[in-house]
């Protein structure tokens, strides 16, 4: 193949790859949003990428037509790179070539110098992370790093697998130089603007806790407890549905320190009421966070310790027939179903928490042990009423309320006699009930 002769004119032109695709020079831009083949954009974006060597013809044939059978590959590769010289025309005119054919391969060609936000955005991310600048010098450094990360790299062609290991570098890159950068405007109190960049960093991993933990915490200080708790409880539901996971420590010490926060003086009875009548007027079972579950429950054994009435706690868990974990898309889709079923045929004093990824957790104040069942009965039933299509397999255990007296003195009657041991066989429903006093 005869190769052409190097252009004399020198190009300089700028390549955006994060967030989607497009070159610019002299004023003129070309975008990815124009109506062009995927395979065009990504053989253009593995020369630019590669542009330091030459690729051989097989490496993109491989590429780009790792099924195809044809007898005649090579013709397919030339009219694809003659498309795309044809598309970069309003770029470089006729007189220059940028993409240059060698023996048996291509290449970028050396003389249209190519200025990458990639590039660009890692050496800023390196910037940020050198400890022997000063914070207001790395600050700096994170700051235009986070804003030229528009997006992952190259979005529009995630599907290509030879894109996914730089992919991750570049998202992993970026999440660290955000939480880094974070951790600087936590110190310099930021707080509004750490809460910026994570948020920001959170649209695009909306499953990173990390970034949850820092958000939660940047409302938190600048005073937004209502916000912050908002936060709390979207990314814990957001966590379990996903991943089936349980906050981390980190994030529940959050919760806490949000629910310990001092608040205004208020001086108007009726207005505190006012707010909490709003909260009483729901219907149903009361629905809770796992940290204020299990407040909750120390407040209804001090209770049952000196009425002598009955507490149970049920664990209800969903899994498959055979007991193995449902796929995270089909039990999101369950237990969001069984919630409903559990606050509409429950009381309104009882309480019901998320325990994990598949588990409930019921309190019922006020129930025997026959009673704590004939409620789980009355659950699993409506929820196979309702959703008769469902195959997944719910296991209900009840227990009694622990009551541990540590003052004998205390007034109060005894722990109720009627609240005995008792454990009955799983019945035709799948439904497995246990009781036993703690």
């Amino acid at each position: 193949m005869k190769q052409p002769a190097a252009p004399e004119a020198v190009k300089d032109i700028s390549v955006s790859l994060l967030g989607g695709f497009s070159l610019e020079t002299d004023g003129v831009v070309l975008a990815d949003d124009i109506n062009r083949s995927l395979k065009l954009w990504s053989a253009l974006a593995y020369l630019i990428l590669h542009r330091d060597r030459a690729v051989p013809q097989a490496e993109l044939i491989g590429l780009f037509w790792p099924n195809d059978h044809s007898a005649n590959p090579v013709n397919a590769l030339k009219t694809l790179l003659y498309r795309i010289r044809t598309m970069l025309e309003p770029l470089f005119g006729k007189e220059i070539q940028p993409i240059l054919a060698l023996r048996g391969a291509y290449i970028w060609n050396p003389a249209v110098v190519c200025t990458l936000d990639t590039d660009r955005f890692e050496a800023l991310c390196r910037l940020g992370g050198d400890t022997c600048r000063t914070t207001e010098e790395r600050m700096d450094s994170y700051r235009e790093a986070v804003e030229l990360y528009k997006g992952d790299l190259l979005p529009k062609l995630s599907h290509q697998l030879w894109l996914v290991p730089l992919a991750v570098r570049y998202h992993t890159a970026y999440l660290a130089a955000v939480k880094d950068f974070a951790g600087l405007l936590y110190d310099k109190s930021c707080y509004e603007e750490m809460y910026c960049v994570c948020a920001k960093a959170s649209g695009l991993d909306h499953l990173d806790e990390g970034l949850h933990t820092l958000i939660v915490r940047a409302l938190l200080r600048q005073g937004k407890d209502s916000a912050a708790l908002a936060h709390y409880e979207q990314a814990t539901d957001l966590l379990y549905r996903n991943l089936g996971v349980r906050p981390s420590e980190e994030l529940r010490a959050l919760y806490r320190e949000i629910m310990a926060a001092e608040k205004n003086l208020e001086t108007d009875l009726g207005a505190i009421m006012g707010d909490l009548r709003e909260a009483a007027a729901r219907t149903g079972a009361f629905v809770c966070e796992y940290g204020f579950f299990k407040e909750a429950y120390r407040l209804e054994a001090r209770r049952a310790l000196r009425s002598g009435t009955c507490v149970h706690l049920c664990l209800i868990t969903v899994t498959l027939p055979d007991g193995g974990m449902p796929p995270l898309k089909l039990l999101s889709q369950t237990m969001d179903q069984l919630l409903e079923v559990l606050v509409k045929n429950l009381r309104r004093g009882d309480v019901v928490s998320r325990f994990s990824g598949a588990q409930y957790v019921v309190m019922l104040p006020a129930a025997n042990f026959e009673n704590s069942n004939m409620v789980m009965d009355r659950v699993v039933r409506a929820f196979y009423q309702q959703h008769r299509h469902n195959f997944l397999k719910l296991t209900v255990r009840v227990r009694e309320l622990e009551l541990i007296r540590t003052d004998v003195s205390e007034g109060g009657a005894s722990p109720p006699t009627e609240c005995r041991s008792r454990r009955d066989a799983a019945d035709g429903n799948g439904m497995e009930r246990e009781g036993a006093t703690l």
